[in-house]
């Protein structure tokens, strides 16, 4: 019997979010509305000149785990934090959440807890500083069968291929899960993180159960047009996902094919929308939904999370597929 339905692996990053304006970007020479990673200096003097912080726990896949928990499935994440302030909110966050934070803070002479000072615009774009600090020393030995081995299904973030030890620790989940007789897949996360490990993405297709990634994320990989790449990725994998921002996600497995259109709304804040997308998705898979129900499930919770500010749910998302008619 599966320990938990769905088991993340990957970045533990907590959310420091501060209101600013452009003459402030421009005097910290931030550039805007994108993400940056920053060194550790750089990183404690955007931190010190914050005002009015706000802080939630993030990290892409971790998104997906807490909105999956939250949803009542069982889940876990597998992350590294630093025995700090920072580093003890993010791991009972995600315990008071619903999602076992799997590994306890890590204590002695370790790198800070990962963070991204994100800094708000007026007119509501989101400028990230990420450091990346202890969470991208995640390896091996942060996996422990227990948890990996007693998924039904993991859920693995691209990212963690930056750093050798990230990518042992991502294979060795992903082997745990399978000889344990569960299904592991990835999403893609960028398309710069796709042209750094493309070799390795392409194999992972092959090798692992499904893949996720948007319109960008799959050209890149093939190096072609969409329509050339998911061929490719669909001959290549067990089951293929394809978001298209504001048109439609086409779905893959074997002979079947779903495209489910996407309702078009403007959003408040665009963050957190491809990972709450991989969580209704991944609960459609986790409770025996058919690809296009999947499908749609993934479209709501994404509509859902780009409706306010923050990257996790804030309504009961359950209730929007009981609307839909999705679930009884």
């Amino acid at each position: 019997m599966s320990q938990y339905q769905v088991v993340g692996i990957g970045n533990a990053i907590v959310d420091v979010i501060s209101q600013s304006d452009d003459s402030f970007l421009d005097l910290m020479g931030i550039q805007k509305g994108i993400m940056q990673l920053v060194e550790k200096e750089r990183g404690e003097m955007l931190y010190a000149a914050m005002t009015n912080r706000t802080q939630a726990p993030g990290g892409s896949v971790a998104n997906t785990v807490a909105g999956l928990g939250s949803l009542g499935l069982s889940t876990a994440f597998i992350g590294r934090v630093h025995d700090d302030a920072l580093g003890r909110f993010y791991a009972e966050s995600m315990q008071a959440e619903g999602t076992d934070f799997v590994n306890p803070p890590v204590a002695g002479g370790e790198l800070p807890t990962s963070r991204s000072m994100i800094f708000v615009s007026p007119d509501g774009e989101r400028s990230m500083n990420t450091y990346l600090g202890i969470s991208s020393e995640l390896g091996p030995d942060d996996v422990s069968d227990d948890v990996a081995g007693q998924a039904q299904l993991l859920f693995l973030e691209g990212y963690l291929y930056d750093k050798p030890k990230g990518k042992q620790a991502f294979e060795r989940a992903a082997k745990l899960c399978r000889d344990g007789g569960g299904k592991a897949g990835i999403a893609l996360s960028d398309p710069f993180c796709v042209d750094r490990h493309r070799d390795d993405f392409r194999r992972l297709v092959r090798e692992l159960d499904y893949v996720i990634g948007n319109q960008h994320e799959w050209e890149s990989l093939y190096q072609t047009d969409l329509e050339s790449a998911l061929k490719q990725a669909a001959d290549d994998s067990g089951l293929i996902v394809c978001t298209r921002s504001g048109q439609d996600v086409v779905l893959v497995q074997g002979d079947e094919k779903a495209v489910v259109q996407v309702n078009e709304i403007v959003p408040v804040d665009a963050t957190g929308a491809g990972d709450q997308f991989a969580c209704g998705f991944l609960y459609g898979v986790a409770t025996g939904q058919s690809l296009e129900v999947s499908g749609r499930m993934g479209c709501i919770a994404a509509a859902e999370v780009i409706s306010h500010y923050g990257a996790r749910p804030e309504t009961d998302v359950k209730e929007l597929f009981r609307k839909d008619g999705l679930i009884g």
